[in-house]
């Protein structure tokens, strides 16, 4: 088919209709949709009311428990494990002998002390009876004055040497004792690093006696917090999944500052009455430096978002509930839920569940 001169100049103007009309329909039947549709529909999430609960100001540190009725074992003497008579964990009496030291030498000082003692008393005797003798015979006008003088001197001098030497047996009878190690208090026997044929010296720890159910936790607190330690403050001492195993009070805060970590000792005693605790145990320990009242919501209804934290609250707005997404500040986690610093008050609406599937100013209904 050909065109025609009067043809060809109306066809520019046919398909710019015909386009025109193509384009008109889609919109024409997206606004019918949209007014048709009305709102988007409310999402139905549940609701909880930011409640008010005590929430403390505290502090974690790592703590060392110590026992208070501990005592380390170490010679008063030196020389070779002979014996051990306990072992580790046997519960001992005061008094009760662990372990002894070759006593073979000083047992041969104090019987060579023991012989010259005995001699010396021979010699005391003698003396005795020479200075009766004498004064007999200064009284029978025998005698000078001079013999009964020197006389009596001797007998003082061997009065002197026996004293003197009854000392020195008694102190090497007393060293003697020192070689059969005995325990000072009641208690349970720790480990025992030594073995029968060693030789020890007075530094060598022997073992340790220890009597649980009384314990100090030692925490060293940064010295930008000691003006705020006192005596009495709340100590809590936790496990390592934050459980509480005991409760406790500052009783010492050391006056003092630790010249290598610039920290401060403060020790609290612990109740191990059940033995669930241990000396040298790490634990945590939670300083409270104050309680105050303060709003919490549920873990669940903050998310993260560019490392700052968010929730959503219900706010009633002409007449209908809708989500505001609003940024918080939350601190410690109290069971289940977040201590809110700033971001949300007391009685505000929390969005708790569906939190997914919401934007800011999306229509919400309560969960019945």
């Amino acid at each position: 088919m050909r065109l025609t001169s009067a043809h060809a100049s109306c066809w520019p103007t046919r398909a710019a209709a015909i386009l025109a009309l193509a384009l008109a329909g889609p919109v024409i039947g997206c606004a019918g949709g949209a007014k048709g549709g009305g709102a988007p529909p409310a999402v139905a999430v549940k609701i909880e009311t930011a409640r008010v609960v005590p929430v403390d100001d505290a502090t974690e540190y790592v703590a060392t428990l110590k026992s208070r009725d501990s005592a380390v074992i170490m010679p008063q003497v030196e020389g070779e494990v002979t014996q051990i008579l306990v072992r580790s964990g046997q519960r001992v009496a005061p008094g009760a002998v662990l372990m002894e030291i070759d006593p073979a030498k000083q047992q041969a000082t104090v019987k060579s002390q023991e012989d010259t003692r005995a001699a010396k008393r021979a010699a005391l005797e003698f003396a005795q009876q020479q200075y009766a003798r004498v004064k007999g015979l200064q009284a029978a006008g025998i005698s000078s004055q001079a013999d009964l003088d020197q006389a009596k001197s001797g007998l003082d001098a061997a009065q002197a040497e026996l004293q003197s030497l009854e000392a020195q047996v008694r102190e090497e009878q007393v060293q003697l004792r020192y070689h059969r190690v005995a325990a000072p208090t009641a208690g349970i026997v720790g480990d025992i690093p030594v073995r029968v044929g060693d030789r020890v010296t007075n530094s060598t720890m022997l073992t340790t006696i220890d009597r649980p159910g009384s314990l100090e936790a030692y925490v060293n607190v940064a010295l930008e917090r000691a003006p705020r330690l006192r005596v009495g403050l709340p100590v809590q001492i936790l496990d390592s999944t934050g459980t509480e195993l005991a409760r406790s009070r500052i009783a010492f805060v050391s006056p003092r500052v630790d010249d290598a970590t610039q920290t401060v000792l403060v020790k609290a005693p612990i109740s191990n009455e059940e033995g669930t605790l241990r000396t040298a145990q790490f634990v945590r320990a939670r300083i409270v430096w104050e309680t105050h009242e303060g709003p919490v919501v549920p873990v669940l209804a903050v998310s993260r978002i560019g490392g700052r934290s968010f929730a959503f609250v219900a706010v009633e707005e002409k007449g209908a509930l809708v989500a505001r997404q609003k940024a918080i500040r939350v601190g410690d986690i109290v069971g289940n839920d977040y201590v809110v610093l700033e971001g949300i008050k007391p009685g505000d609406k929390v969005v708790v569940s569906g939190t997914q599937f919401l934007a800011d100013g999306v229509p919400v209904t309560p969960q019945s």
